[in-house]
């Protein structure tokens, strides 16, 4: 983004936790690339089917982000960590209403190679499928509850494609920090994910 759209963009947000919701409707249209890009991040991760595709998810996430009673985003990154989330649970959402369909609400086993390849980002991302992120995100969840900080880690990083300084700018930490967190949340996830994997068998 330019610095003037960027200068744009922090007194868009700055209107909104003034209280002017017509702020969101001016401020869609200026970050709709950076939106774009990530729900484009997150459709590479995800083995959905073609009727939410990257603009439909852009645009759920969008009435999501609308609806919010008072939303506090302090700063442009800050607001696009936001957005990921979202665009996660609406592609978790969507997924486990696709599976319930497809299988009774079963889910297939996930091999932990799937979810681990997912989290690291490694291998062909069709691989990981909606059943490994609906895994990951339920293991995230307990990790939210155990490290809420670790738990943003991993949803900057991998839900928001995030490198490790924009997400210590999201999270008002240092980079190191980050790097820490992100290996002990990997760590955490795949003990948790291994116990899980290991119970169900």
């Amino acid at each position: 983004m330019t610095d003037d759209r960027d200068q744009s963009v922090g007194h868009l947000l700055q209107a909104l936790q003034a209280g002017d919701r017509r702020a969101f409707d001016r401020l869609f249209p200026l970050v709709y690339d950076e939106l774009r890009h990530l729900a484009e991040h997150q459709r590479r991760r995800w083995e959905g089917d073609d009727s939410l595709n990257t603009t439909a998810l852009v645009h759920e996430a969008y009435l999501r982000l609308a609806g919010q009673s008072a939303p506090a985003w302090e700063s442009q990154p800050h607001f696009l960590a936001v957005a990921a989330r979202a665009m996660r649970h609406i592609l978790v959402d969507y997924a486990k209403r696709r599976q319930a369909a497809k299988r009774g609400g079963g889910l297939r086993r996930v091999p932990l190679a799937e979810i681990e390849a997912a989290l690291r980002g490694n291998g062909d991302p069709s691989e990981a499928g909606a059943d490994a992120l609906m895994a990951l995100d339920d293991a995230l969840r307990r990790l939210e509850a155990h490290d809420p900080r670790q738990s943003q880690i991993v949803e900057c990083r991998f839900f928001g494609g995030m490198p490790i300084s924009e997400t210590a700018v999201v999270l008002g930490v240092s980079p190191a920090t980050v790097k820490r967190g992100w290996a002990m949340a990997q760590a955490w996830l795949h003990r948790e994910l291994s116990h899980s994997l290991e119970g169900s068998a």
